[in-house]
């Protein structure tokens, strides 16, 4: 399971959601071995009063949360980030000074999906990759 939220300044996000989401999607898929069908992205658009960043990022500052299950290797989530910054700036043409990425690991018993905890679903793939 993987749930991502994307912030950014509205005027932005508008503009590349799309290409973001594509992005962002491949990489989770190649990286993790995630089914292509499981697409779960929340775009999070701030005005300028209510996004801070330092001066040296552009209007593309990009902050990239992704909560996920624990249990993936060090290496794939290693090559995720390293994706998605190859992937959003072919992509999306952000380039990567202007992205952060963090990745959230809970344990499956720590979240509820389609009325069951998380570590009583069958997934139909698998986490430790």
């Amino acid at each position: 399971m993987a749930q991502i939220k994307i912030y950014g300044l509205k005027s932005s996000l508008a503009e590349k959601s799309s290409s973001l989401s594509s992005a962002i999607h491949s990489a989770v898929v190649e990286a993790l071995a995630y089914p292509p069908d499981k697409k779960f992205h929340r775009f999070i658009g701030l005005d300028k009063s209510d996004f801070l960043f330092p001066s040296d990022r552009s209007e593309n500052y990009t902050i990239i949360e992704i909560s996920m299950f624990e249990g993936r290797s060090i290496e794939a989530k290693k090559a995720l980030i390293r994706l998605l910054f190859a992937n959003i700036a072919r992509e999306a043409e952000i380039d990567p000074h202007n992205i952060e990425i963090t990745i959230i690991e809970t344990p499956k018993q720590n979240w509820g999906i389609r009325g069951m905890c998380g570590d009583e679903l069958a997934l139909g793939y698998k986490v430790n990759v």
